[in-house]
């Protein structure tokens, strides 16, 4: 009886092992992934950069704020890279004078680095470009970009894709976290490993736990029914 009561708790005990190991299995994500794509910063009279709460297409700056845009992989508004240059409209704007009708929005504008490459792309060497638009008193933010920098290639949805031809393609891919830094794999290359759906872990995963549970489960009642 003790030898079965010992063997029962053995089996116990794995099986709540492979539970554990099931549990971390599903808490952890299968792979990190962030976006890459042109953010859209915002600095109002000298204040430090803010992340914009609209898109270029319908933000209108008023005349001595600056505008930046940076290119990089990020996962989340919190931690997508800031310009590298800081919003400084009056060294950007300073020997621009202000006219009639017309408003004047220092541009920043950071191409991001290689890590933030898209495959077989490359920033361009000025890595930095600002410029001091003098622009409509209405116009937007995509209409003070243009005025320092072109061309300009949006998405049939108006989302802003490449500036000054970086990238040449692509617009906002998903791209795995693990990737930067090496020739970046989008999150659907492999679809079938890890596929989630909603980011819990795969059914097959959890198919396979349900099994060593259930095997479990069954080595304990034998053993329970020889002793």
């Amino acid at each position: 009886m003790r030898t079965t009561s010992a063997a029962a708790a053995r089996i116990t005990a794995a099986a709540a092992g492979a539970l554990l190991t099931l549990t971390a299995v599903a808490v952890a994500p299968a792979q990190a992934a962030g976006y890459r794509y042109w953010s859209f910063w915002e600095s109002d009279g000298g204040t430090p950069w803010a992340y914009a709460t609209q898109g270029p297409a319908t933000a209108r700056p008023a005349d001595g704020d600056a505008i930046g845009f940076r290119f990089a992989v990020s996962d989340g508004t919190d931690d997508t890279s800031l310009p590298s240059a800081a919003p400084g409209f009056a060294t950007i704007c300073g020997s621009v004078e202000r006219k009639d009708g017309a408003k004047r929005v220092a541009v920043v504008v950071d191409f991001g680095g290689p890590a933030d490459a898209p495959p077989a792309e490359a920033p361009p060497e000025k890595r930095v470009e600002v410029g001091c638009a003098r622009v409509r008193e209405e116009a937007t933010g995509a209409e003070a970009l243009a005025a320092v920098v072109k061309p300009l290639r949006y998405d049939s949805a108006a989302m802003l894709c490449g500036i000054a031809g970086y990238p040449a393609r692509g617009c906002g891919e998903q791209v795995a976290e693990q990737a930067r830094g090496s020739a970046p794999a989008t999150a659907a290359a492999n679809p079938s490993a890890g596929e989630t759906g909603g980011g819990g872990p795969s059914f097959g995963v959890l198919a396979g736990g349900a099994g060593v549970l259930a095997l479990g489960g069954a080595a304990i009642w034998k053993a329970r029914r020889r002793g």
